[in-house]
């Protein structure tokens, strides 16, 4: 097995952008393919296309299907990612394509990209923006076994490809199923047989009230601190501090089954169940615990379920205030978030009922992307013997 380059087997270009002032030079028949639709996928279909004219007066090339693609420029995760082509597309000047020599396996190579991304992305020169350019690519170093070889192993790389695929479609429509019951459940638009009474509505505030637990400060003590993610991103521990390591003096102490709102991000669906692990947390005062003025009457659960909705995130919305867009900042108090209406089922037995139709929900989803997570993994083990050579695969 030799050690190559990416320029010793595979000639790399780029492409162009036509003049954006030059309306017939775009909405032709050719696809132009940018870097934002390189994510480890086939590009089967393009956002923007360009006409003939566009390609001739312009640096834009086709490159045909089959081409492996990886992306040049981006500050977040795209730069170094690959796809291959599904399509024969012109490319902007943002994106390298990768045209191979004879004898080397497409997946093979597509694959040792795949597996070399982080190294890749710190080959970035380090300019004012960290970008990737032909000559840095045409350095990228792996083993190249023999063409049989490599495509025994492009093959069996791409079988767990193929399972992840289906992992990922399979946790994408157990989300979708979620989202159609909370529709139809949380609004009362779908009904569970032996459920008939037409169902409440009240303000918020009728059926929980706001807690505070202040916590009595102390140097020397250890305190979790959790927070609140953004977009159904539930509670999570932010770190644990002692006393005199915290700027923030005022804290309140959460307990399982809290719902906990961020007056700061609450407008941005940062507001969450608080689950058992966290019991005994502490969050800051710019959070607002709620709980039912009556747990007998009320399953907070189903609160917790509502504060995955856009009508709730619309709601914090209503009761906040702020200058700009991302400081909004929750004005929480019964004149504004607990005088929101809402429409909840009459009794303890059918909010717990969808409540718990939820939870399954949640707990298939949770299976599914254990399973998925597992794929991954057991993927990346073999990427690390088959394609350092650690392990050889016979022909």
């Amino acid at each position: 097995m030799r050690r190559v380059t990416l320029g010793d087997i595979a000639e790399v270009v780029s492409g162009g952008t036509p003049a954006r002032n030059q309306p017939a030079y775009w909405g032709g028949d050719i696809p132009w393919v940018k870097t934002g639709a390189i994510d480890y996928c086939w590009i089967r279909e393009a956002d923007e296309w360009i006409t003939k004219e566009g390609l001739e007066n312009s640096a834009a090339r086709i490159v045909p299907k089959g081409t492996i693609l990886m992306a040049m420029y981006g500050q977040g995760k795209t730069r170094g990612q690959v796809a291959i082509l599904g399509v024969d597309a012109a490319i902007n000047q943002a994106c390298a394509a990768l045209l191979l020599g004879e004898g080397c396996d497409r997946d093979y190579v597509y694959q040792q990209l795949v597996f070399r991304y982080v190294g890749i992305r710190s080959m970035s020169n380090t300019g004012s923006q960290e970008n990737l350019n032909s000559e840095l690519i045409r350095g990228i170093a792996f083993p190249l076994p023999e063409e049989r070889e490599q495509r025994k192993v492009g093959g069996i790389l791409k079988v767990w490809d193929d399972a992840i695929s289906w992992g990922e479609r399979l946790v994408g429509l157990g989300r979708e199923k979620k989202r159609g019951l909370m529709q139809q459940l949380l609004t009362g638009l779908k009904r569970f047989k032996g459920f008939r009474r037409e169902w409440r509505h009240c303000h918020l505030g009728e059926v929980v009230e706001a807690v505070s637990r202040p916590v009595v400060w102390d140097e020397n003590e250890l305190y979790r601190l959790a927070i609140v993610r953004r977009w159904c991103g539930g509670v999570d521990l932010r770190e644990s501090l002692y006393g005199h390591q915290i700027k923030v003096k005022k804290l309140q102490t959460i307990r399982a089954g809290d719902f906990l709102l961020s007056h700061i991000q609450a407008a941005y669906g940062a507001m969450a169940m608080v689950p058992g692990k966290f019991d005994g947390a502490k969050v800051s005062e710019l959070y607002t615990i709620l709980r039912p003025w009556d747990p007998g009457a009320f399953d907070i659960r189903f609160l917790g379920y509502m504060g995955q909705t856009k009508r709730m995130w619309h709601m914090a919305i209503m009761a906040s205030n702020g200058f700009f867009a991302e400081r909004l900042r929750l004005n929480f108090d019964p004149e504004e978030f607990l005088r929101l209406p809402v429409a909840v089922p009459p009794t303890l037995e059918e909010q717990a009922k969808i409540a718990d139709t939820l939870e399954c929900c949640d707990r298939e989803i949770g299976l599914l992307e254990k399973q998925l997570a597992a794929l991954k993994k057991q993927k990346r083990g073999l990427m690390q013997k088959l394609l350092t050579g650690e392990v050889r695969v016979k022909c």
